[in-house]
């Protein structure tokens, strides 16, 4: 008897440029906006509270943190909480975005599979309903200004838009990335909790950057390779506004807006570049995601 082996089937890539996929990304903003829009309906169909849980998420997280570093740990950061809000709205965006792009392509397996248009608007509308959380957040970070009327910094506070956009960026290119690599590899999605837990706790939000850029001294330019730290400091000096309350060292010191911006300015390139690799992977990917899926 002849056997007949089938050899594997090639993985097809749709060779496009990034401009191109640029393009079409443009020519489906619509889709892109209904989307983010169908996100936000389905996380709170059927709620009682709506969006309201949004602006829960941090005013939780602040109850826990302070009580376990204020109370418990002693925490001599004055203002823990204005300190704690505006680097931890940062990370929200940035952990939730990365984690529903992550499964959005498995998570629309029906759609890729009958319906032609391009896939990358899938984790990228993840993206965009974790920034109408972050914007609903920011509320409760406004709220807490108000209470205790702590005024932020006029001048860094223009940087803020900057920092979202590298930030964005940043999220953006990630989440376009995992996307596509979590179809072929499903622990992606798990395996990114745990870098994710990881990443929290190597990002200054609830302990003050100079706790170990001073111990880094001249190195500790190593400690902001970490894309997400200048964002966040960005914020933290914008909204928390203090050095040194105290004689504690928090924020970088001697440091105007030109340094962070240039922090920010490396973030964007670095962003950028990371996109244009995303785009490529996905490209030489997602021709097989229906056999996949």
């Amino acid at each position: 008897m002849n056997r007949t082996e089938t050899a594997p089937r090639p993985r097809r890539s749709t060779e496009k440029s990034v401009l191109d996929r640029m393009s079409g990304l443009w020519r489906y903003r619509e889709l892109l906006v209904g989307l983010v829009r169908k996100e936000l309906k389905v996380k709170y169909k059927g709620s009682a509270v709506g969006f309201l849980w949004s602006m829960l998420n941090p005013a939780l997280y602040l109850v826990v943190f302070y009580f376990a570093f204020q109370v418990v740990l002693r925490n001599r950061i004055p203002n823990f909480a204005i300190y704690l809000l505006s680097g931890l709205l940062v990370w929200n965006l940035f952990s939730t975005a990365l984690a529903g792009a992550t499964r959005a392509v498995v998570g629309n397996a029906a759609i890729v599979k009958k319906v032609s248009f391009p896939r990358e608007v899938l984790p990228l509308a993840s993206v965009g309903a974790a920034f109408v959380h972050f914007l609903l957040q920011s509320v409760v970070l406004l709220g807490a200004l108000a209470l205790f009327r702590y005024p932020p910094s006029p001048t860094f506070l223009l940087l803020v838009p900057v920092a979202l956009v590298s930030l964005l960026l940043f999220t953006s290119a990630l989440a376009v990335a995992l996307s596509a690599v979590n179809v072929y590899a499903r622990d992606t999605e798990h395996l990114i909790e745990l870098v994710l837990l990881a990443w929290f706790w190597a990002t200054p939000i609830v302990y003050q950057y100079r706790l170990v850029a001073d111990q880094l001294g001249e190195a500790s330019w190593v400690y902001r390779l970490n894309p997400v730290t200048p964002v966040v400091l960005t914020f933290q000096r914008a909204i928390y506004n203090r050095i040194e309350p105290s004689g504690l060292a928090i924020l970088p010191a001697g440091k105007g807006v030109a340094w962070y911006l240039g922090q920010l300015g490396a973030v964007a390139a670095f962003s950028l570049v990371v996109l244009s690799l995303a785009f490529r992977l996905f490209g030489r990917l997602e021709g097989n995601f229906a056999e996949e899926l």
